[in-house]
């Protein structure tokens, strides 16, 4: 697979999935600033292909042709997704690649349940998407072997004992707790 293929994969894959979602928090990294909460936008506004900078061009050239008829809200995100991954490390775009091989290899199901959780993730309202960024970033940061243990003692709980565990978690619904009472991980591995 050719860098230029690559790259619009990743490119879709951060449109996707907002860049720095929960799901693809880095072991030990801080959230970027486009995670925060930010200001409902207006709505996308047709964008010429000139706007955009030359290095937002030569990303983006395989879409140059079409780019007129794109709707402006695909040409919004493109043009952030460009942006977030000019401004990213080596080490970033790295990690995103590899992220996006990995999103490749899933079962077209899983990318489905993936999506669907990712839609439900961004109707929630802002603050509890920060709280359960905060939340999953304490979990990342659990020794390996507590991680281990939490899911496996989610697996192991019955619907109804999920359920109730939501509901007396820290945080409502969504919240997590570093010793739950029967033990599990954050929502996403419902």
């Amino acid at each position: 697979m050719s860098l230029g293929v690559r790259v619009l994969g990743v490119l879709t894959l951060l449109v996707l999935c907002g860049a720095a979602g929960p799901l693809h928090a880095q072991e030990g990294a801080e959230p970027p600033a486009a995670a925060a909460p930010a200001a409902p936008a207006a709505p996308a506004q047709p964008r010429s292909w000139s706007s955009l900078s030359p290095a937002q061009q030569q990303l983006l050239h395989n879409f140059q042709g079409q780019w007129d008829q794109l709707p402006p809200q695909r040409q919004a995100a493109l043009a952030g997704g460009s942006q977030r991954w000019l401004s990213m490390s080596p080490q970033q775009r790295e990690a995103a690649q590899q992220r996006f091989q990995q999103w490749r290899a899933l079962p077209p199901e899983q990318r489905q349940v993936l999506r669907q959780r990712w839609q439900q993730f961004k109707a929630l309202p802002p603050e509890q998407q920060q709280r359960i960024r905060e939340q999953y970033q304490r979990f990342r940061q659990m020794p390996p072997a507590q991680r281990q243990e939490l899911r496996r003692q989610w697996r192991q709980m019955s619907p109804e004992q999920r359920r109730q565990w939501r509901q007396q978690a820290p945080g409502g619904a969504h919240g997590f707790h570093p010793a739950p009472p029967r033990g599990g991980p954050p929502h996403r591995w419902r």
